[in-house]
């Protein structure tokens, strides 16, 4: 055998059998209380814009363009200012749980008023708030737009959005966000990302029995509160370290997502069915109508007043009733039987997702259905 195909066979047994414990490192299920991304949010003004930008109808950006130029000592009225040169915009972003004055963070920026496109836009100074209104971060630079808009002549054409943009490493960091420490009684709480009893209950139980230094009790289902946490921040991180890289089994809620929209069945390995027997038909109605003309004949020379063409018109109406089709699925069935079965029968999407309603009302389906 070539040894490329061994290395695949090896990497494809390892991965099976990763996947077959089901393990997941703590850091992946929790976060720690406190550590969550921030919003900011800013108001700016994009210039050199090819004349895609904001038209005379936008008071405000024509007032904040004269706000500009009134700091640099020209007073210019704002009813003065008629170029699409400029565009106001909205500048937003997520700073992460810790972060220290001089980082830099990606900036998204979208247009606020009528402009047409940002491409080759550079945005100036703009502060970024956050729900203190505190100053966090300060917001510059020239913006990446993955998109294009060109007119003429009427004819239009645009790909993807041009009114928003991206600005990567675009503001830099004003004000740090420390990170939660222990409060004065030495605890730190754990925030599952899904709440789950018996998750939480077993990661409680894995940082008991490995990390002797700590002690871990499940608080509710999405909370796990640690105690006898040491004050200083290097033993909290060499412990949090220590925490981490713990490897817990979740376990995992039943639960079937259907997009009616699409179409997609998504669901865990672990949703089952009770005996079920499901039979799916339909009824096709097709009307076909003409119409018929009668035209008068016989007659020579101009007819009278009292005849005429007359159109009669003639519909078809015809019935087809499709056999019903029946499947039975037996005790312990799961999704990916049913929807084998299903296809088997040649069950559009639409049934698919009508049946899986029918099956959880008649309470056969043992998982949360999901209609999105």
């Amino acid at each position: 055998m070539p040894r490329i195909a061994i290395v695949l066979l090896i990497a494809v047994a390892v991965g099976l059998a990763g996947s077959a414990q089901g393990a997941v490192r703590i850091k992946d299920l929790v976060r720690f209380e406190g550590v969550h991304d921030n919003a900011v949010l800013g108001y700016g003004i994009v210039v050199g814009l090819s004349g895609t930008g904001d038209s005379s109808r936008n008071y405000v950006t024509q007032q904040s363009v004269s706000n500009m130029l009134r700091e640099f000592g020209v007073n210019v009225p704002a009813a003065s200012l008629n170029s699409r040169n400029a565009a106001a915009v909205v500048v937003t972003a997520n700073l992460r749980g810790a972060v220290r004055a001089g980082d830099r963070v990606d900036i998204n920026v979208a247009a606020l008023g009528d402009a047409r496109s940002l491409a080759g836009g550079t945005l100036l100074v703009t502060p970024l708030l956050g729900v203190d209104r505190r100053t966090y971060a300060i917001a510059q630079g020239s913006l990446s737009v993955s998109a294009f808009r060109f007119e003429q002549s009427g004819s239009i054409e645009q790909k993807n959005h041009p009114t928003a943009g991206v600005i990567p490493e675009g503001a830099i960091i004003q004000r740090e966000i420390e990170p939660p420490h222990p409060d004065a009684k030495g605890s730190l709480d754990l925030i599952l990302n899904e709440p789950d009893f018996t998750t939480a209950r077993r990661v409680a139980l894995a940082i008991n029995a490995r990390v002797p230094a700590a002690s871990a009790a499940a608080v509710d289902s999405g909370r796990v509160r640690l105690t006898g946490v040491p004050l200083d921040p290097a033993a909290v991180v060499n412990l949090v370290a220590s925490l981490e890289t713990l490897l817990v089994e979740p376990d995992v809620a039943s639960r079937v997502i259907v997009n009616e929209r699409t179409g997609t069945i998504v669901s865990g390995g672990n949703v089952t069915l009770s005996a079920v027997t499901v039979t799916q038909g339909d009824i096709r109605v097709s009307i076909q109508e003409r119409y018929q003309v009668s035209q008068p004949s016989g007659f020579i020379g101009r007819p009278s007043a009292g005849i005429r063409t007359a159109v009669v018109p003639e519909a078809t109406i015809g019935v087809h009733e499709a056999e019903a089709q029946s499947i039975d699925l037996a005790q312990g069935a799961t999704i990916s039987d049913l929807v084998r079965a299903l296809r088997a029968i040649r069950a559009t999407s639409r049934d698919v997702i009508a049946i899986l309603q029918g099956i959880k009302r008649a309470g056969a389906l043992h998982a949360e259905l999901v209609i999105q």
